[in-house]
């Protein structure tokens, strides 16, 4: 579509607003099919509706199964993408969440949740909890996915993200404490290079979160939230890299968790050399394959 004759109401480094109310995102609208005959690393994926009445979606992903007695964990996913763009059925997102299904051998649920600024926050927080909800509810098998009645270990269920979406993966472990969670039992998180609010006024956050307090909103930068030490999991590792604007904030997270009084363990990780996301832009690199290893390495824990 040509924009260039349309009149421009606000734009951010992701996307332009135009006032006729139409939006030109720059990235993350490009999207690849699932894979329903096992074509990438041996893994199943297939595009399911979670709430028709939101419209809220996710790609469900299911790798090679030698022992159809043995049931994996599950990882519910929420990418990154500064809660403007991107989606699981990105070219970056789906290839990645189906390479972590295939190495660590889990069923993984990549939530593609309502996106602002048409959505304006806390609408992304909702469709994760929403999400994680809808998919511990397969408890005993009585679940709408036969994937997951089957396959998934509902004790053994991780939340996970990157940036915006290890931000919404942080919200969901505090919630499952606070708000309960049924009899599933979340085992452990991973935050990738996650994104917490720092000391300075956002733009971004304040154009699509109306009720953003600033950069203490505990929403948006949860290191002084009350309830930290109730965070829903025993285990957390996060990924930081050492050129990434967004590295401090990660390490003081995980000070504040440690600090918090929660019973759990964490462990940081730091990638020398490299970026913000880096993992996901360069797959095939040996830092990344260490990533995506280590990652393995913890959603097969006990």
């Amino acid at each position: 579509m040509d924009y260039s004759a349309k009149e421009v109401a606000v734009e951010f480094p992701y996307f332009r607003l135009y006032k006729d109310g139409t939006i030109d995102r720059f990235d993350g609208d490009v999207t690849v099919p699932p894979s329903p005959d096992d074509a990438q690393n041996g893994v199943r994926s297939k595009d399911i509706v979670i709430s028709p009445a939101s419209g809220l979606s996710a790609r469900l992903f299911l790798p090679k199964i030698s022992d159809s007695t043995r049931k994996l964990p599950l990882l519910v996913y929420y990418h990154g993408g500064a809660f403007v763009v991107e989606s699981p059925f990105s070219p970056i997102f789906s290839p990645f969440v189906a390479s972590l299904a295939a190495e660590a051998a889990v069923v993984a649920l990549s939530v593609n949740y309502r996106r602002a600024p048409e959505n304006p926050l806390p609408a992304s927080y909702e469709d994760a909890w929403e999400a994680i909800k809808w998919a511990v509810a397969h408890y005993g098998g009585n679940g709408p996915e036969e994937w997951i009645n089957q396959y998934a270990d509902l004790e053994r269920v991780f939340v996970g993200g990157d940036s915006a979406g290890g931000t919404l993966a942080n919200n969901v472990a505090l919630r499952a404490t606070v708000d309960g969670l049924s009899r599933s039992r979340i085992v452990g998180m991973i935050l990738f290079y996650p994104f917490f609010d720092g000391d300075k006024h956002n733009p971004l956050l304040e154009y699509i979160f109306p009720s953003y307090s600033g950069p203490g909103d505990l929403l948006v930068n949860p290191l002084s939230d009350p309830n930290l030490a109730k965070l829903g999991c025993g285990t957390v590792v996060i990924f930081v890299a050492e050129n990434d604007f967004l590295k401090e904030r990660g390490w003081a997270y995980y000070e504040a968790l440690k600090k918090s009084g929660w019973s759990g363990v964490v462990e940081i990780v730091e990638t020398k050399g490299e970026d913000h996301d880096f993992h996901l832009f360069k797959p095939k690199s040996e830092k990344a394959q260490a990533v995506m290893k280590r990652t393995a390495s913890f959603l097969n824990q006990a």
